[in-house]
């Protein structure tokens, strides 16, 4: 078996116009194409010979990406840096398909940049596993932070938020207020209906203290089992009473019925609010620990009630 010879520049040009990248050079005096694998019909539809000049290259590149890219591109090949680039490339057609242009530019014997050579790949479905990627950790990431039960956001979400909010009072001297929900009697209302019905009554109190707390930045999560808490930035005692007292009311309303209760026959909750401007010597989890306190006490009092502090 005969071996081919290298030296033949046919060889090569088989060589490159055999491969899925397409191989390309540009003369960057001029900014024209000196060649560009036929593979570029196949992949975009655009004619081998439509390639004139880099111009042709940034026009069939998306508005998005075409300012981006083509700045980079120049300033990398200007420095004489070797370089790469991701865009999406117009499809003949009309649509897109996502690139990868690899870049090596080559200086003559005064160190001058004389071309452009470099391989453009298609990466469309690299590009669509990424995003894919990208959309499942983002669904990981927010099942992460949210009560699987109520769909609230839980406990490891509520430290992120509580730590957020208490920096941002103590940097504004602005009140924080705190409010811990507990529903009453709800082991004997889990022995009473079951677990299943426990569950959509833990749903209903999580829309019903949602719907209690109605500026964009108050905070609803679950604290734990039968406990709820609300994070309220900005806002005094006064008005934390407020949302307190409409919480509590808006679950009583709702009727919900709760045979087993030793204090009543509808579901009702006892509450703990506390309000404080934190400085820098004030920890946050010691105000959780107060409001915990108050809602303990509203539960000595015999439930269904709130318990406030300022």
């Amino acid at each position: 078996m005969s071996t081919p010879n290298t030296d033949d520049p046919a060889v090569y040009k088989t060589l490159l116009e055999s491969t899925k990248a397409i191989p390309w050079k540009i003369d960057w005096k001029t900014m024209t194409f000196a060649y560009i694998g036929p593979q570029i019909e196949a992949l975009l539809g655009w004619s081998q010979d439509s390639w004139v000049s880099a111009q042709d290259w940034a026009a069939r590149m998306h508005p998005d990406d075409q300012a981006r890219v083509v700045d980079f591109c120049v300033a990398q090949s200007r420095s004489g840096n070797d370089h790469e680039a991701d865009y999406r490339a117009l499809t003949k057609d009309g649509q897109y398909i996502w690139i990868r242009d690899v870049v090596h530019v080559v200086r003559d014997a005064a160190g001058e940049v004389k071309s452009l050579i470099g391989f453009m790949f298609d990466i469309s479905e690299r590009k669509k596993n990424e995003e894919q990627l990208l959309k499942l950790q983002k669904e990981l990431e927010e099942l992460s932070f949210k009560d699987g039960l109520t769909g609230v956001a839980n406990r490891r979400m509520f430290d992120s938020v509580l730590s957020v909010e208490w920096a941002t009072a103590q940097r504004h001297s602005s009140p924080l207020s705190l409010i811990m929900c507990d529903i009453d009697y709800f082991k004997q209302y889990n022995d009473h209906y079951g677990h299943l019905q426990g569950d959509e009554c833990l749903k209903r109190v999580a829309r019903l203290l949602a719907s209690g707390a109605v500026r964009a930045r108050d905070f609803l999560a679950r604290f734990g089992g039968e406990e709820f808490v609300l994070i309220l930035p900005n806002t005094d005692a006064e008005s934390a009473q407020v949302v307190a007292h409409r919480c509590r009311e808006l679950v009583l309303q709702e009727q919900i019925p709760h045979a087993n209760s030793p204090g009543g026959r509808i579901l009702s909750l006892s509450m703990g609010v506390g309000t404080m401007v934190p400085t820098h010597q004030d920890q946050a989890m010691a105000f959780v620990g107060q409001v915990d306190q108050r809602l303990y006490q509203a539960k000595l009092r015999g439930r269904d009630c709130v318990v406030n502090g300022g």
